[in-house]
């Protein structure tokens, strides 16, 4: 999470709104942001909602069994629709930013000009408890 920090205007320039999503309640988030002076939008999903509409939870996998969301990234369009997403199964495994805006460009060179739907939002799922 600290290298989507440290090339947030790489995104930035592409019109691409990065945020991260943990289950983890709103002070908690709060306080890793202020420690690690992340700047982008962190979102608290602590009943795991949104986590569990994107298939991100993984039940009884954090710290003493609690649930924690899956590392997943996704490029998402102004529309809401999924454009992209990198997936793993491994709490330890995430894209780096390379990967996400190598795809964000991809996307946006396959798009005919003026036609289709520009990817403009990056969700990252925050695969452990942000306070531990």
């Amino acid at each position: 999470m600290r290298s989507f920090q440290q090339r947030l205007p790489d995104f930035n320039t592409r019109g691409i709104r990065v945020v991260a999503i943990s289950v983890d309640a709103p002070e908690v988030n709060r306080r890793h942001c202020q420690k690690l002076g992340f700047t982008y939008t962190f979102l608290s999903d602590a009943k795991a909602e949104v986590v569990r509409r994107y298939d991100l939870l993984h039940q009884g996998a954090g710290p003493n069994g609690s649930d924690v969301a899956r590392p997943a990234e996704f490029l998402i369009d102004s529309t809401g629709a999924i454009r992209w997403v990198n997936l793993t199964d491994s709490l330890a495994v995430r894209a780096r930013p390379d990967q996400v805006l190598k795809a964000f460009d991809d996307l946006k060179q396959a798009s005919p000009a003026g036609a289709g739907i520009q990817p403009s939002g990056l969700l990252l799922g925050a695969s452990t408890s942000m306070g531990r």
